[in-house]
């Protein structure tokens, strides 16, 4: 997978599989994923690139809160059926 920081991602493994995030960073083969609830953008999880999904959106990061972002992956867990 080919990510980007601001990409909202799927998780395809682990506890949080099913889940959407945005990539805050990346280091080698793994990215740095937060979903501004479980996963604070002070703390983000490290995740290897092979356990999650790209979708095809990307959001700008500067300027973002856990708050703002919630409420932008609130619209994809809406639309997805599980």
């Amino acid at each position: 997978m080919e990510a980007s920081k601001g990409m909202v991602v799927r998780s395809v493994s682990g506890h949080d599989k099913g889940g959407f995030f945005v990539v805050t960073a990346l280091e080698g083969g793994y990215a740095y994923i937060c979903d501004g609830k479980k996963r604070k953008l002070e703390k983000p999880k490290r995740k290897s690139l092979k356990h999650l999904r790209a979708t095809n959106n990307t959001v700008e990061t500067d300027g973002l809160t856990d708050k703002k972002l919630r409420d932008l992956l609130k619209l994809y867990t809406e639309q997805t059926p599980d």
